[in-house]
């Protein structure tokens, strides 16, 4: 079987300040950031995984967090200087840097572009000033339209905006007045997701009030005719591009695709040699990842055959188009067969489309009850 595409996601742990709603592996710092000692880290990280790569080529990097935009320029050049040393990337490579409005001074993108980034996500989530504020960002409308305009001085053509929807008293035309501030920098690619109340966070423990069922379904039915208009496809639950523009990377986890992981509670998926597929995850406290002795991965788990149908339609059915047939074998291992009863009953209920691994619309309106049945 042919080797699925290797990606690699890098994890910067820190942030300036915690976000009510956010449930990654963020932690706030305070002080200047420990940035020859995160190299030394990943590097010492890298190297006992390089068996995992297996003569591959890396295809996309996603650097995420927390908020990678708080490291300096120098600090992603020393990074890819590096990686280079280690590992063979495509020569068009997508790499993605998240970057934070709030954190960037005119000329840093010029730095991050120069480091070899050739995409940016900018969390913008909102550009309006009272749902910034209860979102406990660090940036306001004007950070918002300044780091996109830096960007694109800076030649970043390749960008994603990241906004949320859901917001607290958010209306349709609210939720839509964001989309047109969004649009008028003409993204290639939108992040547009519902906010959601995760356990360990803030909001889960002080919950805002959010808009009811039916107000969130108007509102998504209101921006997602409002980004169709303009152009967008929804290629992905909550992912809208242009033509062509879809992320590489996401694609990647979508199709189940391999990703290294590297930095602070970063997580990964790889296809072993011997045909199992594994999932493992580093050290997630950023001191006990930088003070670590040994080696910094906390555990591993090989996917049970017994697993592998819903690990791999959990993602594929994410996407609107699906993925062909042929795609669960080459991934898997496995033959169609072991989903064949589960596919037919699905087809006969009119929730997934024939001769395809598809969702039908009704079947993305009730997506996890659908992916219940592979359990």
């Amino acid at each position: 079987m042919p080797k699925p595409p290797l990606g690699l996601y890098v994890h910067v742990p820190w942030c300036v300040r915690k976000c009510p709603y956010c449930d990654f592996n963020s932690h706030a710092q305070q002080g200047e950031l420990p940035e020859q000692a995160y190299l030394d880290a990943l590097e010492a990280d890298l190297v006992p995984d390089l068996s995992l790569v297996r003569e591959r080529s890396i295809d996309t990097v996603f650097i995420g967090g927390g908020t990678p935009s708080l490291m300096s320029p120098d600090f992603y050049h020393r990074l890819f200087a590096m990686l280079n040393r280690y590992l063979s990337f495509h020569p068009d490579a997508e790499i993605t840097l998240e970057a934070n409005p709030g954190t960037i001074e005119q000329g840093r993108f010029e730095g991050f572009r120069d480091a070899g980034i050739n995409r940016l996500s900018l969390g913008i989530q909102s550009f309006q000033p009272e749902q910034l504020q209860r979102l406990g960002r660090i940036h306001d409308e004007q950070d918002a339209h300044r780091a996109i305009e830096s960007a694109l001085n800076a030649g970043f053509d390749n960008f994603n905006l990241d906004l949320m929807h859901g917001l607290p008293d958010q209306t349709p035309q609210t939720a839509v007045m964001d989309l047109e501030a969004a649009l008028r920098w003409q993204p290639p690619h939108l992040s547009w997701y519902q906010l959601t109340l995760e356990p360990n966070t803030e909001f889960y423990s002080r919950p805002p009030s959010l808009p009811s069922d039916d107000a969130m379904w108007d509102i998504y039915q209101a921006g997602r005719d409002h980004l169709h208009q303009n152009g967008f496809a929804s290629y992905e639950v909550s992912a809208w591009s242009k033509p062509g523009r879809a992320s590489r990377h996401n694609l990647n986890y979508w199709t189940f695709g391999d990703y290294l992981a590297l930095g602070a509670g970063a997580h990964g998926k790889v296809s072993m040699a011997d045909g199992s597929i594994q999932r493992y995850w580093k050290t997630r406290q950023p001191d006990a990842y930088l003070n670590r002795i040994g080696s910094r991965t906390a555990g591993r788990q090989t996917i049970t055959t017994e697993e592998l149908g819903l690990e791999f339609m959990m993602n594929a059915l994410r996407l609107t188009e699906g993925v062909s047939e042929d795609l669960f074998r080459e991934r898997t291992g496995l033959p169609l067969d072991r989903i064949a009863v589960i596919l037919s009953a699905l087809r006969k209920e009119q929730l997934m489309k024939p001769g395809r691994l598809q969702a039908t619309e009704l079947g993305q309106q009730y997506l996890n009850s659908l992916l219940e049945r592979f359990l």
